[in-house]
């Protein structure tokens, strides 16, 4: 991180565009990346507003943020942030949309992201001689980091995503394998690894760990979150980002005064940082080693709760008595009538006219559910499945932008008759 350019600003040339790299750098990014992941999932899921028109939204936000974080002088902590808020949600979104929307399996978005960030890292490198973060000081630099920026969020969550599904491992197990990642990279960088490679390999692993956390906060106690919702999750993490942004906005902790001042870079030589690459060529041996090992153990995809519910193979589809039957048989009384305690609650609050408070009730009943899930599934996989359609149906319906009276009150009704 040593290349300056030694010219005054012009049109082109400005003071550093990004901030320090310290401690609080590296803080507020996994801050970003966690709550850009709930705060989406709650507008996608939550609201209803869908995976596509949730992309669409975040795109056109992200170009309108980009273009006035672009048209600042130097570097301002409260825009820059808040460009990597709006980055992270759009790479997430494009990566979703791709495993979702299109059925990509998440090894070729893998791949492909990591060849596009490579093609990227080697124009950028062709035409400005750097890739260091201490040289965005004109517009062409800075257009590189920011997409540079976007490919990791993408990549990032492609392979995060990818981890998921190869190991079947929790939110609470599997933010030890970026964290741990991510110490043995500021462990090379101290030891006097190259100062560019080891920042943008952390840059990336930074993306699944805030994603890992952001999902052991929201999801159900039931499967292995905190219970906190997406929702209070992204309440906490973005009262943390300002809090943050506002310290560095008074203090100017993470502030380049002189563009022309070399950043702090360990002592380092090529016998060093040959050493410390071929360590760091090895932990990803070792990972993938370690990737390999856990899919081949029995387990299901951490993945799988994220999409549609699973089918069961035994016995023919239920009709809406059958269902009820067997909810009636399989499924514990006392749970069944909280179900219907919380569904009725919700449909009076629809009556009455308040649908804010039929949204916060509602919510009650898919706190229930997912945490029931684990238990109730074994019983009767046929009848879990036909009530967990009929729940995303009530949800649906009454947590829409523009509620549909009739919609709510069919939906709710179906579901009460199922539950008997």
């Amino acid at each position: 991180m040593t290349e300056r350019t030694r010219v005054a600003p012009d049109v082109r040339q400005m003071l550093n565009k990004v901030p320090e790299v310290t401690i609080w750098f590296w803080v507020i990014k996994i801050l970003c990346t966690t709550v850009g992941e709930s705060f989406a999932d709650w507008i996608n899921m939550t609201l209803g507003v869908g995976l596509v028109n949730t992309a669409i939204l975040f795109t056109v936000i992200f170009v309108v943020v980009l273009a006035a974080q672009m048209r600042l002088r130097r570097y301002v902590p409260a825009p820059y942030w808040l460009t990597v808020v709006v980055v992270s949600v759009t790479g997430t979104l494009y990566t979703d949309i791709l495993t979702d929307q299109l059925g990509v399996p998440l090894w070729i978005s893998t791949t492909v992201f990591s060849v596009l960030l490579a093609v990227t890292f080697g124009v950028w490198y062709a035409k400005e001689g750097t890739l260091s973060i201490h040289s965005i000081v004109s517009t062409p630099r800075e257009g590189f980091y920011w997409f540079a920026v976007l490919v990791t969020f993408a990549l990032g969550t492609a392979t995060g995503d990818w981890t998921l599904e190869l190991t079947g491992w929790g939110p609470g197990l599997s933010i030890l394998l970026p964290l741990g990642l991510i110490a043995l990279v500021t462990l090379l960088w101290r030891l006097g690894a190259d100062v560019v490679l080891t920042f943008w390999v952390a840059y990336i692993l930074t993306r699944p760990l805030g994603a890992n956390i952001g999902d052991w906060f929201g999801l159900p106690k039931g499967e292995q979150g905190l219970g906190i919702g997406v929702f209070g999750t992204s309440l906490i993490f973005l009262g943390a980002i300002l809090a943050t942004v506002v310290y560095l906005s008074i203090t100017k902790a993470d502030v380049i005064e002189d563009h022309e001042a070399d950043a702090y870079v360990p002592e380092t030589t090529p016998q060093r940082r040959r050493a410390t690459l071929g360590v760091l060529v090895a932990a990803a041996v070792a990972t993938v080693a370690l990737l390999a090992w856990a899919n081949a153990q029995p387990h299901q995809s951490a993945l799988a709760d994220e999409g549609p519910a699973p089918s069961c193979s035994k016995g023919a589809p239920l009709d809406q008595a059958k269902a009820t039957q067997q909810v009636s048989a399989d499924f514990p009384a006392q749970s069944v009538q909280g179900y219907r305690t919380i569904v009725q609650d919700t449909q009076k609050l629809v009556d009455s006219g308040d649908q804010q408070g039929a949204q916060a009730r509602v919510t009650d009943l898919e706190t229930a559910w997912d945490d029931d899930e684990a238990s109730l599934q074994p019983k009767s996989c046929q009848a879990w499945t036909f009530v967990d359609t009929e729940i995303d149906q009530v949800l649906t319906s009454v947590r829409a932008t523009s509620p549909d009276r009739a919609a709510e009150d069919k939906a709710m009704a179906t579901l009460l008759t199922t539950l008997g």
